[in-house]
């Protein structure tokens, strides 16, 4: 496209007031004008689209009437693609993890404690956080100790009800929960966020796909600083480039070692009310845990926990008990064996 072709664009997508596709195009044009060395205008343009983006942030609750009643109607329909809204008490002593993880978290959660200090130096604060890796590995979890730990309230996207078949709905979807976070100054959790590269499989042209991740190029440069993303993928490489680039901050999960595995045992036993028949035992099952997730090991110890409990002659009355290390043995076992099938 000439730039001929992207004023014409802007005009017709301007006088039929479509804001969405006015958005996109006037960022293609953007783009389009930094490739073709106008980077003045390029500058220019962005300033435009941030002073209005201030301007609607700064008016948009003050009107009242028809307006009033319209923003009713966009947070009820928002409220729709809310999984649910949570508040969080984990904190970084729940999540265990290698250190460079814990050390991305605890830096990413100080950038906002200490938010004002940035401010002071004009230093932008980090607000958009991409957790990516295997099942089961801490990635929801980290997301709350991220809220647990700023004290503020998580919403939770339901995903399957922001991707529409229908033309045009997911970018409108996600720009009404985006509004929301902006308003609310909270944290918005996308799980499973590889799952808008599924509107691929609808029966729709490209362009559409062109315009979803267009929309969420722009909602993530006019997020407010104070308002937090966290998405989670176990499939990265289904990410757009320019989308990944869009994160302040990339985490890497894996699967845990074998001293990570102690450490999960330990956190899970540290109330002190359970203890391992054998040690040694124990020792040997944590060897044969590598491969697993954390979620399974900590699923298949707690199981083994309730097991031996259960044996117990009399378990209403005990108020501590020893863990049947056999028990877990073959949990394990199963486990791993599910894996294969």
């Amino acid at each position: 496209m000439s730039q001929f072709d992207y004023i014409k664009d802007i005009a017709k997508y301007g006088l039929e007031n479509d804001q969405e596709k006015l958005l996109s195009v006037l960022n293609e044009l953007i783009d389009y004008s930094k490739k073709s060395k106008k980077v003045n205008f390029a500058i220019q343009l962005q300033s435009i689209l941030k002073e209005s983006f201030r301007q609607q942030q700064s008016s948009g609750l003050a009107k009242v009437g028809s307006a009033a009643y319209f923003q009713r109607v966009e947070d009820k329909e928002a409220d729709e693609l809310i999984l649910e809204k949570i508040t969080s008490d984990y904190t970084l002593a729940n999540i265990v993890a290698e250190n460079k993880i814990l050390d991305d978290l605890k830096f990413f959660i100080e950038e906002h404690d200490k938010a004002e200090i940035l401010r002071r130096f004009d230093l932008p604060v980090a607000n958009k956080l991409l957790l990516h890796g295997p099942s089961g590995c801490g990635k929801t979890l980290a997301s709350y100790v991220v809220a647990g730990e700023l004290k503020k309230m998580m919403v939770v996207v339901n995903l399957g009800a922001i991707v529409s078949s229908k033309l045009g709905e997911t970018s409108k979807n996600l720009a009404k929960i985006f509004r929301k976070a902006a308003l609310e100054d909270c944290i918005i959790f996308f799980d499973e966020f590889d799952s808008l590269g599924k509107v691929r499989d609808y029966s729709q042209d490209h362009g559409e796909m062109k315009r979803v991740v267009n929309t969420i190029l722009q909602l993530f440069d006019y997020l407010p600083q104070n308002s937090i993303i966290i998405a989670a993928t176990n499939q990265k490489s289904m990410l757009d480039e320019a989308l990944l680039r869009r994160f302040d901050t990339a985490i890497e999960f894996s699967l845990p070692t074998e001293r990570e595995i102690k450490d999960l045992v330990n956190l899970t036993l540290k109330n002190g009310s359970f203890a391992f028949v054998s040690k040694p035992a124990a020792n040997k099952i944590i060897k044969a845990a590598v491969g697993l997730s954390y979620y399974s090991i900590q699923k298949t110890l707690i199981t083994a926990i309730k097991r031996s409990l259960f044996a117990n002659a009399q378990p209403e009355t005990i108020i501590s008990a020893t863990i049947d290390t056999s028990i877990w043995k073959n949990l394990i076992e199963d486990e791993k064996k599910s894996l294969t099938r």
